[in-house]
């Protein structure tokens, strides 16, 4: 199969967190269409991210989408004979490595105990017979006989294994370049239906556009809505002054992570199982992303009530008698939201004072320079220098920095704080109101 191994690099990962997320949300305000087609940029996107399964036949409604999945499957099983005939490979190999040193060190032994014996044999003769001199000869020639008869085992052993593991040796390489050669010409014949497909593209939108009946579809949705099936509480209706506003941007803006954890798990099963090279970036890159995303929705959850909450007796009180239970409660609310903005500051400066490559950052963060000294001294050379991480790195292969990661705990512990006061005075209005 064809080398896809790629490693993201640090700046496209945070990039892509902030960018993709405004594209979306700038996507998602555009104005309805109220016939629904079928795209063909959305095609184009569903080819691209699945076109290995035919998902861009299925969404396009055609059923020679089936004709991928054989062939895709057919590479998988082939990648699975692979990784057998590997490890088959790699284990005879490893014996014949083992025989063939076990080959190289015996054979002087023998052969230097061998061209001494002779020797040995000669001085034991005259040796005077109960000497010391006679013991020690002795032990000589014991030693070299010994020593040519275990070589002489041992020799006769590796190259019985020799002999023994060259047939399966050549079998199991022969099995490894077949399984090899059938996946990839597999993935070619994939590729080739679909860079066929990508052609064909616009004819088959157009042939499934002229499948939809919209008058049919848009009365169904529209009875739908009028029995109240699908319709919710908009996001808008929760905001009631600018921190709810941005605490309902916050929430929206970390959503859109959702959509780019799908393509990066993609790429990784992808990576793994199509194309055996397994990445080292994809599940750290994506707990980190949830960890951040779930910091930041905290106080999303919190004005919109989608958070977990056990309201038994809560769900039946008047306003009036949830807003004196909710102010008496917001007592703890705060203790816990300070104790997470002040240990998460606390956090995100020592992961920015941890000396890597003496940027000016870091040194700034432990206090050997002034903010003034700082923003005077700072260059290009801190953004491009691979020797300045600014702060603390993960400890796995793909080194990503960790302070943007504290920072957004900072970020999302101030807008639970936020949060928290905006829910204290609607609660103390709604008292005032009776």
């Amino acid at each position: 199969m064809p080398d896809i191994s790629y490693t993201l690099p640090h700046w496209l990962y945070w990039v892509g967190l902030i960018v993709f997320p405004l594209i979306a949300m700038a996507l998602a305000r555009r104005p309805k269409v109220e016939d629904k087609q079928y795209s063909m940029s959305l095609g184009y996107m569903i080819l691209v991210t699945g076109g290995m399964l035919g998902l861009h036949r299925f969404y396009l409604k055609s059923l020679w989408g089936f004709v991928f999945i054989p062939v895709f499957l057919l590479i998988l099983y082939a990648n699975g004979q692979q990784k057998d005939a590997r490890e088959v490979v790699s284990n005879l190999a490893n014996q014949v490595r083992v025989a063939e040193r076990s080959i190289e060190r015996e054979e002087p032994r023998v052969e230097d105990a061998r061209a001494e014996i002779e020797q040995y044999r000669a001085d034991l003769a005259e040796a005077e017979e109960g000497s010391f001199t006679e013991r020690a000869a002795q032990r000589r020639l014991d030693r070299a006989e010994t020593t040519i008869q275990r070589g002489e085992e041992r020799l006769a052993e590796a190259r019985a294994t020799l002999g023994q593991m060259q047939v399966p040796l050549e079998e199991a390489r022969g099995d490894l370049i077949y399984w090899n050669n059938f996946a990839r010409y597999a993935f070619y014949l994939l590729l080739i239906m679909m860079l066929v497909d990508a052609v064909l593209m616009k004819r088959l939108v157009v042939q499934a556009n002229r499948t939809i009946e919209p008058d049919e579809e848009h009365a169904n949705e529209q009875a739908l809505r009028d029995a109240g099936i699908g319709v919710s509480t908009p996001d808008e209706a929760y905001a009631e002054n600018w921190i709810d506003r941005l605490c309902l941007r916050a929430g929206e803006f970390v959503a859109y992570w959702a959509v780019i954890a799908v393509f990066v798990y993609y790429f990784e099963v992808i990576s793994r199982y199509v194309f055996n090279a397994p990445t080292n970036w994809a599940h750290e890159a994506m707990y980190l992303m949830f960890g951040m995303q779930y910091l930041i929705a905290g106080a999303y959850a919190m004005l919109t009530e989608t958070h977990v909450r056990v309201d038994i007796f809560y769900a039946t009180w008047t306003r009036e008698r949830k807003a004196w239970v909710d102010l008496l409660t917001s007592i703890f609310f705060f203790i816990f939201a300070f104790t997470l903005l002040g240990t998460s500051f606390i956090f995100a400066m020592d992961a920015l004072a941890v000396p890597t490559g003496n940027g000016l950052l870091s040194q700034w963060a432990r206090g050997d320079i002034a903010t003034t000294e700082m923003v005077a001294n700072w260059n290009w050379g801190q953004w491009t220098d691979d020797n300045i991480r600014w702060g603390e790195i993960s400890f796995n292969e793909w080194e990503v920095p960790l302070w943007p990661m504290k920072w957004v705990m900072v970020i999302g512990g101030l807008l639970l704080v936020l949060q928290g006061v905006s829910k204290l005075l609607k609660d103390v209005r709604a008292l005032q109101e009776g």
